[in-house]
């Protein structure tokens, strides 16, 4: 999906302490902290606030925790880590914003984030221009790194700035589709767009697999963020007999659609992508969501040993919100900077170069590590390697995992 970080680096005079050349605007810069340590600030670009606030607090939660644990282990002699966390409220506008706020800032070096795909895309040329690393844990959108044509073969990767620790939906949609056609045994379905970057890329991917597979596309519509009254759509829906629908968007919108399908006679599950993986949506969808799908990146968090530090540490950390759907490859896009910052100062003599944001974007293409979600590396485009994916079921009011693999058609 979406469907970000700031390294804020500040020099250090003391002797023997890591030390910054000068820089420009364009490189970054900085002063010492009080404890004579070189400060490394990892900001968060996400919805804080609003309908996915959800989803963007346990954005915000994961990298805090992946700063803190970098700290108390010394990840980095003499770095300390901090967070600054922007509110993008889900608009591309405001994430254009923050984007040009913090290029602005010389001693910027990367930026994690952010959630949403449209969001995305109006801040990747203003932190590509500046050299400005910048990790998303959730954009799904194959576009996004390997451009508009990506459909064709013709794959170009679009901005060497630009990284993903979560799989895109070249793979999610056709995943569904597999899901829907081979083990739910759905033949016939009516697809939804929330017009937006990200859902309009799923349904996209979804239906192209879905057709290939033998199944019918028999009707196919758009909602509005915000919308409440879905009365219409129910209607088509009835009338097409289909017997599932498909969602491309976010969670306050098809939870509501969920809802009113039911309710207007059309017992038929809703399925959608990782927009709609989330508590929120089971609250918005009410009692009769049980049967609904989603789809999300990786495997559950729970379920994973990699993992059960994070989880363990999370939940002492006492955060008030739950780290969501995206916590584990937020704290791996966060530690993944954590790790290009490590290997700029090891490369250079226990120093940060003249040029950090340039120097941390190269050493990017070269993190690999064992992250809470897997195995962390990045391929020529800036995707992530790790191509998991897990179908949930909503059982008894709570989502379920059903099934975890692949899509390798």
């Amino acid at each position: 999906m979406r469907h970000r970080s700031l390294l804020i680096l500040t020099s250090v005079l003391t002797t023997g302490a890591l030390t910054l050349t000068a820089c420009g605007s364009r490189n970054g810069g900085g002063g010492s902290s009080a404890n004579g340590n070189t400060t490394v600030v990892i900001g968060v670009d996400a919805p804080l606030t609003g309908p996915l606030s959800a989803l963007g607090q346990g954005i915000k939660n994961s990298v805090d925790l992946a700063t803190k644990n970098a700290n108390k282990n010394n990840e980095v002699p003499g770095v300390t880590f901090k967070i600054e966390a922007l509110d993008d409220q889900a608009q591309p506008s405001s994430g254009q914003q923050n984007a040009t706020k913090l290029v602005a800032d010389s001693s910027v070096v990367g930026a994690v984030g952010p959630l949403n795909s449209s969001v995305a895309q109006s801040m990747q040329k203003v932190f590509d221009e500046a050299n400005l690393t910048e990790v998303s844990p959730a954009n799904t959108n194959p576009s996004l790194t390997q451009g508009a044509d990506w459909p064709t073969g013709k794959k170009v990767r679009q901005f060497k700035s630009y990284f993903r620790t979560a799989t895109t939906d070249a793979i999610q949609g056709p995943f569904a589709a597999d899901y829907a056609y081979n083990t739910a045994g759905k033949k016939k379905v009516f697809l939804v767009d929330d017009k937006l970057t990200y859902g309009v890329g799923l349904v996209g991917t979804f239906k192209t697999e879905f057709t290939k597979l033998g199944g019918a596309v028999v009707g196919q519509d758009h909602v509005s963020g915000g919308q409440k009254d879905f009365s219409s759509i129910v209607a088509r829906i009835k009338s097409s007999g289909a017997d599932i629908v498909y969602y491309g968007g976010q969670y306050p919108e098809a939870g509501p659609l969920s809802a009113q399908l039911k309710s207007g006679g059309a017992n038929i599950p809703l399925m959608g992508g990782d927009g709609i993986y989330d508590p929120t949506y089971i609250k918005l969808a009410g009692s009769q969501a049980n049967g609904d799908l989603a789809t999300s990146v990786g495997q559950p968090v729970e379920t994973l040993d990699s993992a059960k530090k994070f989880v363990a540490d999370y939940k002492a950390a006492g955060y008030s919100d739950p780290y969501a759907a995206y916590g584990g490859y937020s704290y791996d896009s966060a530690w993944a900077i954590i790790e290009a910052v490590k290997a700029v100062v090891s490369g250079n003599g226990g120093k940060l170069p003249s040029n950090p944001r340039a120097a941390v974007e190269a050493a990017m293409s070269k993190v690999s590590f064992d992250g809470v979600t897997g195995q962390v590396a990045f391929d020529q485009y800036g995707d992530a390697t790790n191509k998991q994916l897990t179908v949930y079921a909503v059982k008894n009011g709570q989502w379920a995992a059903v099934k975890s693999g692949t899509f390798n058609g």
